[in-house]
């Protein structure tokens, strides 16, 4: 079996599973944000008195922090009322950050075990090698009343990435990449295995954007076996008693792709598909309105500190607003005992406190219509960050910096020419 077969079939107490067939599996951790919690405490309410267990649920207030408006605040009350009630001690209310960058940075997530969120990029912990998939409110609701939750087991496209990222390309173009050639659709409810050199050299930020995007092709996960920069990672936050699982020499996959990087562009994902993918060098020169570096894809400490590289010395374009929102509180602090703020204040950016932010249109970066941004983010769909006549562009950390200097799309790599 692969990793994601034996992670299951323990689960589900299976000796083995197979691909296609229905399980149910027991829960190792549940989370659940702002937006989803009251939809999943209502179902909840219609199932059960009691949840499971309240020391295996964590929320996270991280998409509308602070509130944004009288419904926003309300679902943040109802959500805060049900923890109190439920004795759910794990619940960060005052903008510690991003759900997907605490549950790592706390110490919640462990190899080998299974993680659900009601939040659909939950896949970013299959970095850590568990078995992490998002879920909508229903199935949630279930998680909380019983631990348990049906699933097909997955079939598995293995990935091999191998090569040297050559400068200011990072994995956000390593997957971006990978997307582009397996299309928006193309992984739907696979599994998604990477392996290969690139993969085992990269760091833990690196692997964390690889799996948070894998949703963005289809997948039901995806997972890599920790290398030594990940167990560091978890040492570090005293993670312990997890088993390091691995798949077997003779796995099964139902399809592989091989990547080669050395030569690899900074890439785009341009409107209004995330599959829409082009090198850098034949987008350069489209106008931007705002610029964007955060989310729970590219805000932690090694993006902010690429960026800010890019912009020491520099100032913002005058007709580009630059947003920077750190994934966490503590990210944030790190970032200003570097003085990386002070730079991204210097030249002249707007920074946020830690949360989703303008990824997902609510707040702190909404576009008007016609406006074009480019965002280190995971998504551009219509209307994604406000008008649907607005248009965004996603990128890696440093060509989002680069471009908010000139107030267009420029390759970072011209930097040092």
């Amino acid at each position: 079996m692969n990793i994601t077969e034996k992670i299951l079939a323990r689960a589900a107490s299976l000796k083995e599973v197979q691909p296609g067939e229905i399980i149910e599996a027991q829960v190792d951790l549940a989370m659940s944000h702002d937006g989803t919690s009251p939809p999943t405490i209502k179902t909840f309410r219609q199932m059960a008195q009691r949840v499971w267990d309240p020391d295996r649920i964590v929320i996270v207030y991280d998409h509308n922090v602070p509130a944004n408006n009288p419904g926003s605040a309300e679902f943040q009350r109802i959500t805060r009322e049900f923890a109190r009630e439920q004795g759910i001690k794990n619940i960060y209310t005052h903008g510690e950050g991003i759900c997907h960058q605490i549950l790592p940075e706390k110490g919640y997530i462990k190899p080998g075990t299974v993680v659900v969120g009601a939040d659909s990029h939950t896949c970013t912990y299959g970095a850590f090698g568990a078995f992490a998939t998002g879920m909508g409110a229903t199935d949630m609701a279930a998680v909380f009343a019983s631990g348990k939750n049906w699933f097909m087991v997955p079939s598995a496209y293995k990935i091999r990435v191998d090569g040297a990222l050559p400068t200011y390309v990072t994995a956000k173009d390593v997957i971006l990449n990978i997307i582009g050639e397996i299309g928006s659709d193309g992984a739907t409810y696979k599994s998604l295995e990477f392996s290969g050199d690139t993969i085992d050299s990269m760091d833990v930020s690196g692997r964390m954007t690889m799996a948070n995007m894998v949703i963005e092709c289809g997948a039901k996960n995806g997972i890599m076996e920790p290398n030594q920069a990940t167990l560091d990672y978890l040492k570090d936050r005293r993670v312990a008693g997890f088993d390091l699982i691995k798949s077997d020499p003779d796995s099964q996959y139902e399809r592989e792709y091989h990547f080669q990087v050395n030569d690899l562009e900074p890439q785009l994902a341009c409107p209004h598909n995330v599959d829409n993918v082009r090198p850098v060098s034949r987008v350069s020169g489209t106008h931007i309105d705002q610029a964007v570096i955060g989310s729970c894809t590219n805000g932690r400490l090694e993006d902010l500190r690429i960026a800010a590289e890019v912009l020491k010395g520099n100032r913002v374009h005058q007709d580009v607003r630059l947003i920077v929102v750190p994934a966490s509180r503590q990210i944030y602090l790190d970032a200003m005992g570097e003085g990386i703020i002070e730079t991204f204040l210097h030249a002249g950016a707007l920074i946020c406190n830690p949360g989703c932010g303008p990824c997902l249109g609510a707040h702190m970066g909404v576009l008007t219509d016609g406006e074009v941004c480019v965002a280190t983010t995971n998504r551009n769909f219509v209307g994604r960050m406000g008008d649907p006549n607005s248009e965004v562009y996603l990128a890696n950390p440093a060509v989002v910096a680069y471009s908010a200097i000139y107030g267009e799309i420029r390759d970072p790599r011209d930097k040092n020419g």
